[in-house]
Protein backbone atom coordinates (compact mmCIF):
# COMPACT_ATOMS: atom_id res chain seq x y z
CA UNK A 1 0.00 0.00 0.00
CA UNK A 2 2.77 2.50 0.06
CA UNK A 3 4.79 4.69 1.97
CA UNK A 4 3.75 5.05 5.50
CA UNK A 5 1.83 8.74 6.28
CA UNK A 6 1.69 10.94 9.42
CA UNK A 7 -1.79 11.78 9.65
CA UNK A 8 -5.66 10.62 8.51
CA UNK A 9 -7.30 13.76 7.64
CA UNK A 10 -6.56 16.66 5.81
CA UNK A 11 -7.36 20.55 4.90
CA UNK A 12 -8.79 21.90 2.14
CA UNK A 13 -5.72 24.33 2.07
CA UNK A 14 -3.41 21.13 2.11
CA UNK A 15 -4.77 19.63 -0.76
CA UNK A 16 -4.64 23.06 -2.46
CA UNK A 17 -1.04 23.30 -1.71
CA UNK A 18 -0.63 19.64 -2.69
CA UNK A 19 -2.18 19.70 -5.84
CA UNK A 20 0.34 22.49 -6.64
CA UNK A 21 3.27 20.44 -4.95
CA UNK A 22 2.47 17.51 -7.49
CA UNK A 23 2.42 19.65 -10.47
CA UNK A 24 5.37 21.03 -9.14
CA UNK A 25 7.52 17.77 -8.96
CA UNK A 26 6.35 16.93 -12.80
CA UNK A 27 8.04 19.85 -14.39
CA UNK A 28 11.10 18.79 -12.57
CA UNK A 29 10.67 15.26 -13.74
CA UNK A 30 10.76 16.74 -16.63
CA UNK A 31 13.81 18.79 -16.94
CA UNK A 32 15.36 15.41 -15.19
CA UNK A 33 14.17 13.30 -18.35
CA UNK A 34 15.50 16.02 -20.37
CA UNK A 35 18.35 15.71 -18.76
CA UNK A 36 18.79 12.35 -18.77
CA UNK A 37 19.57 12.20 -15.27
CA UNK A 38 18.70 8.23 -14.61
CA UNK A 39 20.96 4.83 -13.68
CA UNK A 40 21.12 2.64 -15.62
CA UNK A 41 23.85 0.25 -15.48
CA UNK A 42 22.26 -3.53 -15.77
CA UNK A 43 18.43 -4.25 -15.87
CA UNK A 44 17.40 -5.33 -12.45
CA UNK A 45 14.59 -7.13 -11.36
CA UNK A 46 12.53 -7.15 -8.07
CA UNK A 47 9.78 -8.90 -6.83
CA UNK A 48 6.52 -8.80 -4.07
CA UNK A 49 4.89 -11.50 -2.83
CA UNK A 50 1.09 -10.81 -0.78
CA UNK A 51 0.76 -14.00 1.57
CA UNK A 52 -2.61 -14.92 3.50
CA UNK A 53 -2.47 -15.88 7.48
CA UNK A 54 -4.59 -19.04 8.31
CA UNK A 55 -5.57 -20.85 11.47
CA UNK A 56 -5.52 -24.96 11.77
CA UNK A 57 -9.06 -24.77 10.07
CA UNK A 58 -7.73 -22.67 7.56
CA UNK A 59 -9.46 -20.38 8.06
CA UNK A 60 -8.33 -16.21 8.16
CA UNK A 61 -6.34 -15.49 10.89
CA UNK A 62 -6.57 -11.89 12.03
CA UNK A 63 -2.35 -12.33 13.01
CA UNK A 64 0.15 -10.48 11.30
CA UNK A 65 1.66 -8.36 14.04
CA UNK A 66 2.70 -11.53 16.32
CA UNK A 67 3.46 -13.36 12.92
CA UNK A 68 6.04 -10.93 11.57
CA UNK A 69 7.28 -10.60 15.17
CA UNK A 70 8.16 -14.37 15.25
CA UNK A 71 9.55 -14.60 11.69
CA UNK A 72 11.26 -11.26 12.51
CA UNK A 73 12.91 -11.16 9.29
CA UNK A 74 12.38 -7.11 7.57
CA UNK A 75 11.75 -8.87 4.56
CA UNK A 76 8.31 -9.42 5.59
CA UNK A 77 6.15 -6.72 6.24
CA UNK A 78 2.88 -6.07 7.06
CA UNK A 79 -0.49 -5.65 4.36
CA UNK A 80 -4.22 -4.04 4.83
CA UNK A 81 -5.66 -7.10 6.50
CA UNK A 82 -4.73 -8.40 9.83
CA UNK A 83 -4.40 -12.12 7.98
CA UNK A 84 -1.94 -10.49 5.30
CA UNK A 85 1.64 -10.13 5.10
CA UNK A 86 3.96 -9.18 2.00
CA UNK A 87 7.21 -10.24 1.55
CA UNK A 88 9.95 -8.59 -0.63
CA UNK A 89 12.52 -9.50 -3.00
CA UNK A 90 15.68 -7.60 -3.04
CA UNK A 91 16.30 -6.24 -6.99
CA UNK A 92 18.84 -8.66 -8.77
CA UNK A 93 19.71 -9.11 -12.34
CA UNK A 94 17.66 -12.18 -14.63
CA UNK A 95 21.30 -13.91 -16.25
CA UNK A 96 22.67 -17.22 -15.87
CA UNK A 97 21.18 -19.29 -13.05
CA UNK A 98 19.60 -16.24 -10.99
CA UNK A 99 15.92 -17.61 -10.91
CA UNK A 100 17.11 -20.92 -10.18
CA UNK A 101 18.82 -19.19 -6.94
CA UNK A 102 16.38 -17.02 -6.44
CA UNK A 103 13.70 -20.47 -6.27
CA UNK A 104 15.82 -21.91 -3.46
CA UNK A 105 16.41 -18.84 -1.40
CA UNK A 106 12.49 -18.01 -1.95
CA UNK A 107 11.76 -21.70 -0.74
CA UNK A 108 14.06 -21.15 1.91
CA UNK A 109 12.38 -17.75 3.38
CA UNK A 110 9.04 -19.13 3.04
CA UNK A 111 9.58 -22.90 4.94
CA UNK A 112 11.25 -21.00 7.78
CA UNK A 113 8.53 -17.94 7.97
CA UNK A 114 6.04 -21.13 7.77
CA UNK A 115 8.10 -22.97 10.39
CA UNK A 116 8.00 -19.87 13.10
CA UNK A 117 4.25 -18.74 12.26
CA UNK A 118 3.33 -22.76 12.78
CA UNK A 119 4.71 -22.69 16.03
CA UNK A 120 2.37 -20.28 17.58
CA UNK A 121 -0.80 -21.93 15.34
CA UNK A 122 -0.96 -19.85 12.22
CA UNK A 123 0.10 -20.87 8.61
CA UNK A 124 1.00 -19.21 5.54
CA UNK A 125 -1.24 -19.35 2.15
CA UNK A 126 -0.02 -18.58 -1.41
CA UNK A 127 -3.10 -17.61 -3.40
CA UNK A 128 -4.70 -14.36 -5.32
CA UNK A 129 -7.95 -14.67 -2.93
CA UNK A 130 -8.09 -17.01 0.20
CA UNK A 131 -11.07 -19.09 -0.55
CA UNK A 132 -12.60 -19.05 3.20
CA UNK A 133 -12.75 -16.03 3.60
CA UNK A 134 -16.46 -14.90 3.65
CA UNK A 135 -18.30 -11.90 4.73
CA UNK A 136 -17.78 -12.42 8.27
CA UNK A 137 -14.21 -12.15 8.17
CA UNK A 138 -14.06 -8.79 7.68
CA UNK A 139 -16.11 -7.91 10.92
CA UNK A 140 -14.58 -6.33 14.12
CA UNK A 141 -11.08 -5.59 14.36
CA UNK A 142 -9.77 -6.70 10.42
CA UNK A 143 -7.39 -3.78 9.59
CA UNK A 144 -3.52 -3.56 10.65
CA UNK A 145 -2.35 -0.98 12.66
CA UNK A 146 -1.12 1.73 10.07
CA UNK A 147 -1.82 5.43 9.68
CA UNK A 148 -1.88 4.91 6.01
CA UNK A 149 -4.57 1.83 5.99
CA UNK A 150 -6.82 4.14 7.98
CA UNK A 151 -5.91 7.16 5.75
CA UNK A 152 -6.69 5.47 3.05
CA UNK A 153 -10.23 3.89 3.63
CA UNK A 154 -11.34 7.25 5.23
CA UNK A 155 -10.55 9.21 1.60
CA UNK A 156 -11.82 6.38 -0.53
CA UNK A 157 -15.02 6.77 1.18
CA UNK A 158 -15.37 10.37 2.04
CA UNK A 159 -14.43 10.67 -2.03
CA UNK A 160 -17.42 8.44 -2.94
CA UNK A 161 -20.16 9.46 -0.18
CA UNK A 162 -21.96 6.32 0.30
CA UNK A 163 -21.03 2.49 1.21
CA UNK A 164 -18.94 0.41 -1.71
CA UNK A 165 -21.65 -1.42 -4.30
CA UNK A 166 -19.40 -5.34 -4.50
CA UNK A 167 -21.48 -6.70 -7.72
CA UNK A 168 -19.66 -9.09 -9.21
CA UNK A 169 -21.24 -11.95 -12.15
CA UNK A 170 -19.34 -15.14 -12.60
CA UNK A 171 -19.47 -16.60 -15.88
CA UNK A 172 -21.04 -19.65 -14.21
CA UNK A 173 -23.85 -18.25 -12.83
CA UNK A 174 -23.15 -17.71 -9.36
CA UNK A 175 -22.81 -14.11 -8.60
CA UNK A 176 -21.90 -11.78 -5.25
CA UNK A 177 -23.82 -8.72 -4.40
CA UNK A 178 -23.20 -6.83 -1.16
CA UNK A 179 -22.30 -3.38 0.32
CA UNK A 180 -19.77 -2.59 2.68
CA UNK A 181 -18.34 0.36 4.54
CA UNK A 182 -14.83 0.20 4.03
CA UNK A 183 -12.07 -1.00 1.63
CA UNK A 184 -12.13 -4.48 3.86
CA UNK A 185 -12.78 -6.49 0.80
CA UNK A 186 -9.73 -5.15 -1.12
CA UNK A 187 -7.61 -6.89 1.76
CA UNK A 188 -8.46 -10.35 0.17
CA UNK A 189 -6.35 -9.33 -2.97
CA UNK A 190 -2.80 -10.93 -2.49
CA UNK A 191 -0.81 -10.45 -5.48
CA UNK A 192 2.39 -10.67 -6.87
CA UNK A 193 4.60 -7.97 -8.14
CA UNK A 194 7.15 -8.07 -10.30
CA UNK A 195 9.61 -4.99 -10.94
CA UNK A 196 12.02 -4.32 -13.83
CA UNK A 197 14.48 -1.16 -14.08
CA UNK A 198 13.81 0.34 -17.45
CA UNK A 199 15.87 2.83 -19.31
CA UNK A 200 13.74 6.39 -19.45
CA UNK A 201 13.83 6.14 -23.45
CA UNK A 202 12.68 2.41 -23.21
CA UNK A 203 10.25 2.93 -20.96
CA UNK A 204 7.47 4.12 -23.25
CA UNK A 205 7.92 0.20 -25.20
CA UNK A 206 7.97 -1.99 -22.27
CA UNK A 207 4.52 -0.19 -20.46
CA UNK A 208 2.99 -0.66 -23.72
CA UNK A 209 4.32 -4.19 -24.68
CA UNK A 210 3.22 -5.16 -21.17
CA UNK A 211 -0.29 -3.60 -21.21
CA UNK A 212 -0.93 -6.07 -24.35
CA UNK A 213 0.92 -8.75 -22.64
CA UNK A 214 -1.38 -8.91 -19.20
CA UNK A 215 -4.58 -10.36 -20.68
CA UNK A 216 -2.14 -13.76 -21.53
CA UNK A 217 -0.60 -13.19 -18.32
CA UNK A 218 -4.16 -13.31 -16.54
CA UNK A 219 -5.31 -16.77 -18.24
CA UNK A 220 -2.28 -18.06 -17.70
CA UNK A 221 -2.13 -17.51 -14.32
CA UNK A 222 -5.23 -17.12 -12.88
CA UNK A 223 -6.02 -18.27 -8.81
CA UNK A 224 -8.58 -16.52 -7.47
CA UNK A 225 -11.70 -18.09 -8.66
CA UNK A 226 -13.75 -18.07 -5.48
CA UNK A 227 -14.99 -15.39 -2.86
CA UNK A 228 -17.20 -15.71 0.28
CA UNK A 229 -18.18 -18.63 -0.94
CA UNK A 230 -19.16 -18.15 -4.20
CA UNK A 231 -17.33 -19.34 -7.44
CA UNK A 232 -16.69 -16.43 -9.42
CA UNK A 233 -14.08 -15.19 -12.19
CA UNK A 234 -10.73 -16.92 -12.57
CA UNK A 235 -9.29 -14.43 -11.49
CA UNK A 236 -11.62 -12.80 -9.22
CA UNK A 237 -8.85 -10.26 -7.45
CA UNK A 238 -8.85 -8.05 -10.79
CA UNK A 239 -12.43 -7.25 -10.41
CA UNK A 240 -12.99 -7.01 -6.55
CA UNK A 241 -9.86 -4.81 -6.44
CA UNK A 242 -11.46 -2.27 -8.85
CA UNK A 243 -14.80 -2.09 -6.95
CA UNK A 244 -13.56 -1.92 -3.19
CA UNK A 245 -11.02 1.03 -3.85
CA UNK A 246 -13.72 2.78 -6.47
CA UNK A 247 -13.78 6.44 -4.97
CA UNK A 248 -16.60 6.95 -7.90
CA UNK A 249 -20.32 7.10 -6.71
CA UNK A 250 -22.55 5.57 -9.70
CA UNK A 251 -23.51 8.76 -11.49
CA UNK A 252 -19.43 9.66 -11.77
CA UNK A 253 -18.92 6.37 -13.14
CA UNK A 254 -22.25 6.81 -15.36
CA UNK A 255 -20.38 10.21 -16.68
CA UNK A 256 -16.91 8.32 -17.76
CA UNK A 257 -15.10 9.54 -14.67
CA UNK A 258 -12.26 7.44 -14.23
CA UNK A 259 -11.50 4.86 -11.83
CA UNK A 260 -8.63 4.70 -9.72
CA UNK A 261 -7.89 1.13 -10.07
CA UNK A 262 -7.15 1.73 -13.89
CA UNK A 263 -5.83 -0.26 -16.90
CA UNK A 264 -5.01 3.04 -18.71
CA UNK A 265 -6.84 4.74 -22.48
CA UNK A 266 -4.29 4.82 -24.93
CA UNK A 267 -0.34 4.10 -25.47
CA UNK A 268 2.06 6.22 -24.46
CA UNK A 269 4.85 7.60 -25.96
CA UNK A 270 6.71 8.55 -22.65
CA UNK A 271 6.55 7.71 -18.98
CA UNK A 272 5.94 11.22 -18.37
CA UNK A 273 2.35 10.84 -20.07
CA UNK A 274 1.47 8.31 -16.94
CA UNK A 275 2.39 10.61 -14.28
CA UNK A 276 0.92 13.35 -16.42
CA UNK A 277 -2.17 11.58 -16.48
CA UNK A 278 -1.79 11.37 -13.06
CA UNK A 279 -1.64 14.84 -12.03
CA UNK A 280 -4.53 16.05 -14.48
CA UNK A 281 -7.31 13.22 -13.91
CA UNK A 282 -6.98 12.20 -10.09
CA UNK A 283 -7.54 14.32 -6.95
CA UNK A 284 -5.39 13.60 -4.14
CA UNK A 285 -6.33 11.07 -1.43
CA UNK A 286 -3.48 11.47 0.29
CA UNK A 287 -2.11 15.17 0.34
CA UNK A 288 0.73 15.05 3.18
CA UNK A 289 3.30 17.96 2.13
CA UNK A 290 7.47 17.11 2.20
CA UNK A 291 9.56 20.75 2.99
CA UNK A 292 11.52 20.02 -0.04
CA UNK A 293 11.60 22.20 -3.40
CA UNK A 294 12.19 19.69 -5.92
CA UNK A 295 13.20 22.66 -8.30
CA UNK A 296 16.09 24.14 -5.83
CA UNK A 297 17.85 20.18 -5.60
CA UNK A 298 18.00 19.61 -8.74
CA UNK A 299 19.61 23.11 -9.85
CA UNK A 300 21.93 22.51 -7.11
CA UNK A 301 22.92 19.17 -8.79
CA UNK A 302 21.23 16.75 -6.37
CA UNK A 303 18.40 14.30 -6.31
CA UNK A 304 15.01 15.41 -5.78
CA UNK A 305 12.60 13.19 -3.90
CA UNK A 306 9.66 14.26 -5.72
CA UNK A 307 7.96 12.91 -3.13
CA UNK A 308 4.16 14.13 -3.93
CA UNK A 309 4.21 12.62 -7.17
CA UNK A 310 5.23 9.69 -5.80
CA UNK A 311 2.72 9.32 -2.76
CA UNK A 312 0.12 11.00 -5.64
CA UNK A 313 1.34 7.80 -7.99
CA UNK A 314 1.05 5.53 -5.40
CA UNK A 315 -3.06 5.79 -4.62
CA UNK A 316 -3.07 5.60 -8.45
CA UNK A 317 -3.33 1.32 -8.73
CA UNK A 318 -2.41 0.82 -12.72
CA UNK A 319 -2.25 -2.61 -13.66
CA UNK A 320 1.30 -1.67 -15.27
CA UNK A 321 2.72 1.30 -12.53
CA UNK A 322 5.53 3.75 -13.25
CA UNK A 323 7.67 3.95 -10.65
CA UNK A 324 10.45 6.90 -10.15
CA UNK A 325 12.36 5.98 -7.11
CA UNK A 326 15.77 7.18 -5.39
CA UNK A 327 18.95 4.29 -4.39
CA UNK A 328 21.58 5.68 -2.49
CA UNK A 329 21.14 9.10 -3.74
CA UNK A 330 20.82 8.30 -7.65
CA UNK A 331 17.05 8.22 -9.56
CA UNK A 332 15.70 5.20 -11.30
CA UNK A 333 12.77 4.04 -13.59
CA UNK A 334 11.02 0.90 -12.83
CA UNK A 335 8.10 -0.68 -14.40
CA UNK A 336 6.10 -2.23 -12.23
CA UNK A 337 3.87 -5.05 -13.06
CA UNK A 338 0.77 -5.43 -10.65
CA UNK A 339 -1.18 -7.97 -13.10
CA UNK A 340 -0.50 -11.65 -11.06
CA UNK A 341 -2.15 -13.09 -8.11
CA UNK A 342 0.20 -14.79 -5.55
CA UNK A 343 1.06 -18.77 -5.45
CA UNK A 344 0.45 -21.50 -6.26
CA UNK A 345 3.94 -22.32 -5.60
CA UNK A 346 6.93 -20.77 -5.70
CA UNK A 347 8.19 -22.80 -8.87
CA UNK A 348 4.76 -21.17 -10.42
CA UNK A 349 5.68 -17.96 -9.35
CA UNK A 350 8.54 -17.84 -11.11
CA UNK A 351 7.61 -20.04 -14.16
CA UNK A 352 5.17 -16.44 -14.13
CA UNK A 353 8.14 -14.35 -13.42
CA UNK A 354 10.32 -15.64 -16.38
CA UNK A 355 7.11 -15.86 -18.95
CA UNK A 356 6.61 -12.11 -18.25
CA UNK A 357 10.26 -11.32 -18.64
CA UNK A 358 11.12 -13.14 -21.55
CA UNK A 359 8.17 -12.40 -23.84
CA UNK A 360 8.09 -8.42 -22.64
CA UNK A 361 12.04 -7.82 -23.86
CA UNK A 362 10.55 -9.59 -26.58
CA UNK A 363 7.67 -7.34 -27.39
CA UNK A 364 9.13 -4.38 -26.43
CA UNK A 365 11.73 -4.71 -28.73
CA UNK A 366 10.03 -6.18 -32.16
CA UNK A 367 10.72 -3.27 -35.11
CA UNK A 368 7.14 -3.88 -35.88
CA UNK A 369 5.55 -3.41 -32.21
CA UNK A 370 2.68 -5.36 -31.37
CA UNK A 371 0.51 -2.17 -30.26
CA UNK A 372 0.41 -0.55 -33.29
CA UNK A 373 -1.44 -3.46 -34.85
CA UNK A 374 -3.31 -3.69 -31.86
CA UNK A 375 -6.18 -1.07 -30.51
CA UNK A 376 -5.70 -0.20 -26.92
CA UNK A 377 -9.62 -1.19 -26.11
CA UNK A 378 -8.61 -4.24 -27.16
CA UNK A 379 -5.47 -4.84 -25.15
CA UNK A 380 -8.08 -4.09 -22.15
CA UNK A 381 -10.46 -6.85 -23.54
CA UNK A 382 -8.12 -9.24 -23.38
CA UNK A 383 -7.50 -8.34 -20.00
CA UNK A 384 -10.96 -8.52 -18.66
CA UNK A 385 -11.07 -11.92 -20.53
CA UNK A 386 -8.08 -13.52 -19.39
CA UNK A 387 -8.94 -12.60 -16.11
CA UNK A 388 -12.92 -13.86 -16.15
CA UNK A 389 -12.60 -17.27 -17.99
CA UNK A 390 -8.76 -17.74 -16.88
CA UNK A 391 -7.15 -20.70 -18.78
CA UNK A 392 -10.15 -20.80 -21.32
CA UNK A 393 -10.26 -17.50 -22.22
CA UNK A 394 -10.29 -16.52 -25.89
CA UNK A 395 -8.21 -13.69 -26.64
CA UNK A 396 -7.19 -11.63 -29.49
CA UNK A 397 -3.70 -11.16 -31.35
CA UNK A 398 -2.87 -9.48 -34.17
CA UNK A 399 -2.04 -11.68 -37.27
CA UNK A 400 -3.81 -14.66 -35.64
CA UNK A 401 -6.84 -13.55 -34.64
CA UNK A 402 -8.67 -14.91 -31.73
CA UNK A 403 -7.93 -17.96 -30.38
CA UNK A 404 -8.14 -19.69 -27.10
CA UNK A 405 -5.27 -18.28 -24.96
CA UNK A 406 -3.47 -21.86 -23.99
CA UNK A 407 -3.12 -21.80 -28.21
CA UNK A 408 -2.00 -18.33 -27.97
CA UNK A 409 0.65 -18.98 -25.50
CA UNK A 410 1.75 -21.97 -27.01
CA UNK A 411 2.22 -20.96 -30.72
CA UNK A 412 3.17 -17.61 -30.43
CA UNK A 413 4.21 -16.00 -27.01
CA UNK A 414 6.34 -19.10 -25.92
CA UNK A 415 8.70 -18.82 -28.95
CA UNK A 416 9.04 -14.92 -27.88
CA UNK A 417 9.30 -15.75 -24.16
CA UNK A 418 12.40 -18.37 -25.25
CA UNK A 419 14.38 -15.31 -27.47
CA UNK A 420 14.09 -13.10 -24.62
CA UNK A 421 15.54 -14.81 -21.83
CA UNK A 422 18.06 -15.59 -24.28
CA UNK A 423 18.36 -12.38 -24.23
CA UNK A 424 18.53 -11.64 -21.19
CA UNK A 425 21.00 -14.73 -21.12
CA UNK A 426 19.50 -16.69 -18.74
CA UNK A 427 20.93 -20.13 -18.65
CA UNK A 428 18.83 -22.32 -21.36
CA UNK A 429 18.48 -25.12 -18.35
CA UNK A 430 16.93 -22.23 -16.48
CA UNK A 431 14.89 -21.17 -19.44
CA UNK A 432 13.53 -24.76 -20.54
CA UNK A 433 12.72 -25.77 -16.67
CA UNK A 434 10.48 -22.75 -16.26
CA UNK A 435 9.08 -22.26 -19.44
CA UNK A 436 8.41 -25.95 -19.32
CA UNK A 437 5.88 -25.13 -16.39
CA UNK A 438 4.43 -22.86 -18.88
CA UNK A 439 3.92 -25.35 -21.49
CA UNK A 440 1.88 -27.74 -19.19
CA UNK A 441 -0.13 -25.32 -17.57
CA UNK A 442 -1.42 -24.99 -21.60
CA UNK A 443 -1.39 -28.27 -22.34
CA UNK A 444 -3.24 -29.60 -19.66
CA UNK A 445 -5.73 -26.56 -18.90
CA UNK A 446 -4.75 -26.74 -15.44
CA UNK A 447 -3.55 -23.61 -13.35
CA UNK A 448 -4.04 -22.73 -10.26
CA UNK A 449 -7.92 -21.19 -10.74
CA UNK A 450 -8.79 -24.43 -12.86
CA UNK A 451 -6.97 -26.39 -9.97
CA UNK A 452 -9.48 -25.10 -7.29
CA UNK A 453 -12.72 -25.10 -9.31
CA UNK A 454 -12.21 -28.78 -10.29
CA UNK A 455 -11.01 -29.83 -6.65
CA UNK A 456 -14.36 -28.25 -5.17
CA UNK A 457 -16.72 -29.61 -7.27
CA UNK A 458 -15.19 -32.90 -6.89
CA UNK A 459 -15.60 -32.51 -2.87
CA UNK A 460 -19.06 -31.07 -3.86
CA UNK A 461 -19.82 -34.14 -6.09
CA UNK A 462 -18.94 -36.50 -3.16
CA UNK A 463 -21.96 -34.52 -0.71
CA UNK A 464 -19.59 -32.11 0.87
CA UNK A 465 -20.84 -28.49 1.54
CA UNK A 466 -19.25 -25.50 -0.19
CA UNK A 467 -17.80 -23.98 3.01
CA UNK A 468 -16.87 -27.20 3.79
CA UNK A 469 -15.40 -28.17 0.40
CA UNK A 470 -13.70 -24.88 0.02
CA UNK A 471 -11.74 -25.48 3.69
CA UNK A 472 -10.99 -28.76 2.69
CA UNK A 473 -9.56 -27.54 -0.71
CA UNK A 474 -7.38 -25.05 0.96
CA UNK A 475 -5.63 -27.68 2.92
CA UNK A 476 -4.85 -30.06 0.49
CA UNK A 477 -3.75 -27.13 -1.68
CA UNK A 478 -1.63 -26.01 1.53
CA UNK A 479 -0.14 -29.17 1.34
CA UNK A 480 0.72 -29.07 -2.57
CA UNK A 481 2.22 -25.65 -2.02
CA UNK A 482 4.71 -26.73 0.39
CA UNK A 483 5.50 -29.36 -1.65
CA UNK A 484 7.00 -27.20 -4.74
CA UNK A 485 5.47 -29.29 -7.39
CA UNK A 486 4.00 -27.13 -10.39
CA UNK A 487 0.17 -27.04 -10.28
CA UNK A 488 -0.42 -28.42 -13.47
CA UNK A 489 0.73 -32.03 -11.95
CA UNK A 490 -1.47 -31.62 -8.45
CA UNK A 491 -4.03 -34.06 -8.48
CA UNK A 492 -7.70 -33.52 -6.68
CA UNK A 493 -8.10 -33.99 -3.24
Amino acid sequence: MGREVETRSYTREQRQRYREKVQHCLDVFEQMLVADSFAFDEPLSGMEIELNLVDRDYRPKMDNASVLAAIADPEYQTELGRFNIEFNVPPAPLAADALTRLEASLRDSLNEAERRSAAQGTHIIMTGILPTVMPETFEGDWMSENVRYAAINDAVLAARGEDIHIDIDGPNGETLTRFVDSVAPESACTSMQLHLQVRPDEFAAHWNAAQVLAGPQLSLAANSPFLMGRQLWAETRIVLFAQATDTRPIEYANQGVRPRVWFGERWITSIFDLFEENARFFPALLPELDPEDPQAVFDGGGTPKLSEMRLHNGTIYRWNRPIYDVSDGTPHLRLENRVLPAGPTIVDTLANAAFYYGTLHSLAHEERPVWSRMAFSTAQANFLNGSRHGIDADLFWPGVGEMPASELILRHLLPLAHAGLDAWSVDPDVRDRLLGIVEGRCKTGLNGAQWQVDAVRSLEESGIPRVEALRQMVAAYAERMHANQPVHTWEMP
